[in-house]
């Protein structure tokens, strides 16, 4: 006698919860972070990178914590949270580590190819991530994270054009993007093995091995005929 549990979706819902757990966190943080800043009337900008300084070399760990403004702000959140939770959800063995990682590697690049100047924001987590998703999917070739790699060009498909100076004096910390797009694609390359893998048909081969098998047998008869 034997009975089937009832799929309730009890493990899916843990499953996008834990998804989610970790971006949210980050993404509060994030948040309190530019709201005591401005409360408080303080300027934070000294804990973004300034390429090349030892002085701005602790800004690796903290410029994705410092914003400029509101818009600046709201348009990061919400692509690092959309991003982080679809790398957790679809890639949880490794994202923490590719999280962690995106993070430090597109501030040091950033730290090492920066203009002079103060880089504040997590844009380049965010570049690091969204071509880590993108390149990831088409080199495993499994169907739903080549889906994930659609996702990713649909929303953030302009996000190409901005790893170039398209002006003389541009704003934007266009070096910070590409650092974020180097670091996605090298980690996406490197733990391309490891993680969500395309399945293997076993029964094709086995239905080889048994069809090869019938074979010998067959052969084997006749010669004894």
């Amino acid at each position: 006698m034997f009975y089937l549990e009832k799929d309730d979706g009890t493990q899916e819902k843990r499953r996008l919860k834990q998804a989610v757990f970790i971006p949210f966190l980050l993404a509060v943080c994030m948040f309190l972070s530019f709201i005591l800043e401005k409360g408080m009337g303080w300027d934070f900008h000294k804990a973004g990178i300034y390429p090349r300084h030892l002085e701005g070399a602790w800004g690796v760990l903290t410029c994705a914590f410092v914003h400029a403004d509101w818009e600046h702000l709201f348009n990061n959140l919400l692509s690092f949270f959309i991003l982080a939770s679809v790398l957790f959800y679809f890639y949880s063995p490794l994202a923490g580590r590719i999280l962690l990682l995106s993070y430090l590697f597109s501030g040091i690049v950033l730290w090492c190819i920066g203009r002079d100047n103060w880089h504040i924001g997590a844009s380049g987590v965010i570049y690091a991530l969204a071509f880590f998703l993108f390149t990831s999917g088409v080199l495993r070739k499994y169907a739903p994270l080549v889906a994930i790699s659609l996702f990713v060009v649909f929303l953030y498909g302009n996000m190409v054009w901005h790893v170039f100076p398209w002006q003389e004096h541009d704003p934007t910390s266009w070096e910070g993007h590409l650092g974020g797009l180097l670091t996605g694609v090298v980690l996406a390359i490197i733990y391309r093995h490891q993680g969500p893998q395309k399945p293997v048909k076993v029964w094709e081969e086995e239905e080889e091995e048994e069809t090869g098998n019938c074979g010998s047998e067959e052969a084997g008869n006749r010669r004894n005929d």
